[in-house]
């Protein structure tokens, strides 16, 4: 799933037309993020992510579980350098 379609368009975009180096930028400023959404099995993180960005509200249906609270805060400063919140 993914977490900020908007930014991955503008990244492919990038690579499309050559422009390598700004793809690499973007890129890199989602590096973690992509990393951290995978603290736990997906799509765990990316639900609890949507649901602070406001995308998404509150609660799961089985047999999905919540986010461990120990990847609360990985999971939330990635989100931060990635510009998401």
């Amino acid at each position: 799933t993914n977490v900020e379609p908007s930014m991955m368009r503008e990244v492919m975009a990038c690579a499309r037309i050559g422009d390598a180096s700004r793809a690499r930028e973007l890129n890199a400023q989602l590096e973690l993020l992509h990393r951290r959404l995978f603290l736990q099995s997906n799509p765990i993180p990316v639900k609890w992510a949507l649901e602070r960005m406001g995308r998404a509200g509150p609660g799961i249906r089985p047999p999905l579980t919540y986010l461990e609270p120990e990847f609360h805060t990985p999971l939330q400063e990635a989100m931060d350098v990635a510009g998401l919140l």
